[in-house]
């Protein structure tokens, strides 16, 4: 046997291999926001348990902030990848289905009910259909058949906004309404509607693709209205998420018409 397979040294001076290619940093940094985003999601989890819910839906708003940032850090840097989608969606899921199902259970959907079971269901729906939503999503993205206006739409509400929308009854309370008889009812209702126009077909408007390029005449206006819209913010930031959802919510039948006619001339050009 020795003489079959006799031993040997490795020579020294002999360049050793990388096992795995180094990364560029610019791939690593659009994932480092991704998951502070997810550390933002679950934190606002373990608020709403400890019952502060205004840190919580703060929590929210940062998860979603970060939401839109990493995909344009990702693009601006050259630096997207399959990994960074995949993360991306998971931290969709845990912050915009699991997250806001979790708040909403904990604050008033656990009083529907003797046992809260009913509340319990509405919230497993709700989370349910944003895991739906964005199977659905990463699914569409493959189509390669897609009308290249169609872009400019959603199929169903997003994750950040189906999240941001469903605690627009929270926002109510945070600002100082009272609350009525069956309130959690009204909640429990309001959530499983908000599931449903997040897995439906409803189109509606991506934005995704505004603000690449802004008129020079616009600048100034720009910057005067962001602004505006971070200072109320920040003095009235509950009144400003509820102008912001029921604003986003009366978009929808605008987005419902503008989608039809687009498709209808499309169809006459073919």
């Amino acid at each position: 046997m020795n003489t079959l397979f006799p031993p040997f040294e490795p020579d020294p001076s002999e360049p050793k291999r990388n096992r795995f290619r180094a990364v560029p940093l610019r791939m690593l940094i659009p994932n480092f926001i991704t998951l502070l985003s997810i550390c933002s999601g679950i934190t606002a989890i373990r608020l709403a348990v400890e019952g502060k819910l205004k840190f919580a839906v703060i929590a929210i708003a940062i998860a979603a902030a970060l939401d839109g940032l990493d995909g344009r850090v990702a693009r601006l840097l050259k630096g997207t990848s399959r990994f960074g989608a995949e993360l991306d969606s998971l931290a969709d899921f845990i912050n915009f289905g699991c997250a806001p199902a979790l708040i909403l259970y904990f604050w008033t959907l656990k009083d529907v009910g003797s046992t809260g079971t009913p509340g319990w269901i509405a919230a497993l729906l709700f989370a349910v259909a944003m895991a739906l939503r964005l199977a659905r999503f990463n699914a569409a993205l493959e189509d390669p058949t897609r009308p290249d206006w169609q872009k400019d739409y959603f199929v169903g509400m997003p994750a950040p906004a189906g999240a941001m929308t469903c605690l627009l009854p929270l926002y109510a309370v945070l600002a100082g309404m009272p609350k009525w008889p069956m309130f959690a009812q009204t909640v429990l209702c309001y959530t499983i509607v908000i599931a449903f126009l997040a897995v439906s077909t409803i189109p509606t408007f991506s934005f995704k693709r505004l603000g690449h390029f802004v008129p020079r005449e616009n600048v100034m206006p720009v910057f005067v209205g962001f602004v505006f819209l971070v200072a109320l913010f920040v003095a009235y930031p509950f009144e400003t998420l509820i102008a912001l959802t029921v604003g986003y919510l009366g978009l929808i039948p605008f987005s419902i018409r503008r989608f039809k006619a687009q498709s209808q001339l499309d169809a006459a050009l073919k």
